[in-house]
């Protein structure tokens, strides 16, 4: 191969590179985008945790996820497990399915969080 040809090939391969980074970049932040209007209700409710005292910058990405993932209503009962952490497990255990829909929704939030707050 001659050297133009390796610096082509190095070119492109920086080039490939570039994108995708670009395509992540744009795909990050447009989930820590602000969203629309929201009650911050878990953001308050972690701010205020003695399980999470001083992580503001954690909190609020936190309730980013469950702005993409939960609606305002189920933001509200999930902020509430903060202050009650056994009744996220009364809502587990329940055989209404409600509170299974709910509860499915609320796994999908974590893993959320996990993969952007972590």
């Amino acid at each position: 191969m001659s050297e133009k040809q390796s610096g082509a090939n190095e070119a492109n391969r920086v080039f490939r590179k570039t994108l995708v980074l670009c395509g992540l970049c744009a795909a990050t932040f447009s989930f820590l985008a602000v969203a629309p209007a929201s009650a911050r209700d878990i953001e308050r409710a972690c701010i205020a945790s003695e399980r999470s005292p001083g992580q503001r910058t954690l909190c609020g990405c936190i309730q980013q996820a469950a702005n993409r993932t939960l609606s305002l209503n189920e933001q509200r009962r999930a902020a509430a497990f903060f202050d009650d952490p056994h009744q996220a497990q009364v809502v587990r255990q329940s055989d209404r399915p409600s509170d299974e829909r709910f509860w499915q929704r609320y796994k999908e939030f974590g893993r959320v969080a996990e993969v952007y707050c972590s």
